[in-house]
């Protein structure tokens, strides 16, 4: 018998893309029930991540009309990775197998049968990866590659050109849920479960309507979760800056201490001044990067949930 599949999709404000997107999903896991690669079994999961526009009602009436949909609204916004989390834990004790893909329609549905091809192989998880990036602007395009760059340097162990769009075995799942933070940033959490993968590549498109949900602000603040909640070494590197300051400072000394023996200092307002901002600017960078990895603490230790369910559609 084919295996179940879960399609989880996560959604905020996407009413005006949802009535389009959620066609190409039905129709894509029709195709792949009628042809036999998944079991009748399967479901659309879309988890509504606290909407403040329609998006919940067209949920609950795409799920009356088609045996297909389901839907799990979360008791307010939470984040899109804690979306994610909530459509998979939910779902992993009634599938073989769940696929997390976007609402916006940018990410090809047609991957996911290479995806349940690449399962069948034996690969427990299934990295949807574009193949290029030239959908994006000039400045998205870079930021995104220095991003990468910078996970990597810092011993991240990510997928270059990997977003959220994947396939994760039953046994993946129940892998990830031991993972109990509540800083979520799967991109880089996931290949830490371990298991057997592979990759499946794809063209990435533009939003088929509405607007993008990641702005600047909300794409940095995602990059430092990810460094923050996978490596330490900022913190080594501050370590490191201040060893190299200090050093700075002891020449300085000494070149001060020669200068006046020899008589040649004069009281200098400007080099004073540049060296109280320069090291005021370290130490306030320092005390940033610190006070990120104390936040992260303060929030872990607490052990808050990283979902609510509120309301869920009738299951079928």
């Amino acid at each position: 018998m084919a295996n179940i599949l879960y399609l989880i999709v996560p959604c905020f404000n996407e009413e005006k893309v949802l009535p389009i997107t959620s066609k190409f999903f039905l129709d894509e896991l029709s195709f792949l029930i009628n042809k036999g690669a998944i079991n009748s079994e399967s479901r659309i999961v879309f988890i509504d991540d606290g909407s403040s526009d329609n998006t919940w009602n067209i949920i609950s009436e795409l799920s009356q009309k088609h045996e297909l949909i389901q839907g799990i609204q979360q008791s307010r916004n939470r984040g899109h990775q804690n979306a994610v989390i909530a459509g998979l834990l939910d779902s992993v004790n009634k599938c073989d197998m769940c696929i997390s893909i976007d609402c916006d329609g940018q990410d090809d549905i047609k991957a996911i049968e290479q995806m349940i091809n690449k399962y069948h192989e034996g690969y427990d998880v299934v990295y949807g990866v574009r193949d290029n990036r030239d959908s994006d602007t000039l400045f998205k395009k870079y930021t995104a590659q220095l991003f990468y760059y910078l996970l990597k340097k810092l011993g991240a162990d990510i997928v270059y050109n990997h977003a959220d769009y994947r396939l994760m075995s039953k046994s993946a799942i129940e892998g990830l849920a031991k993972f109990k933070e509540v800083n979520l940033f799967l991109r880089g959490l996931v290949p830490l479960v371990g298991f057997k993968h592979t990759e499946v590549y794809y063209t990435r498109t533009n939003r088929l309507a509405g607007s993008s949900h990641y702005p600047l602000s909300k794409m940095l603040a995602l990059a430092v979760d990810g460094i923050t909640s996978l490596s330490t070494k900022p913190l080594k590197l501050i370590t490191l800056l201040g060893l190299v300051v200090s050093l700075l400072s002891f020449i300085f000394i000494i070149w001060v201490v020669i200068g006046f023996f020899f008589g040649k200092t004069l009281s200098g307002w400007a080099s004073l001044i540049s060296t109280l901002c320069f090291l005021g600017g370290i130490q306030l960078i320092c005390l940033g990067i610190i006070g990120e990895y104390i936040g992260k603490i303060y929030l872990e230790v607490k052990h808050r949930p990283r979902y609510i369910i509120s309301n869920r559609t009738n299951e079928k």
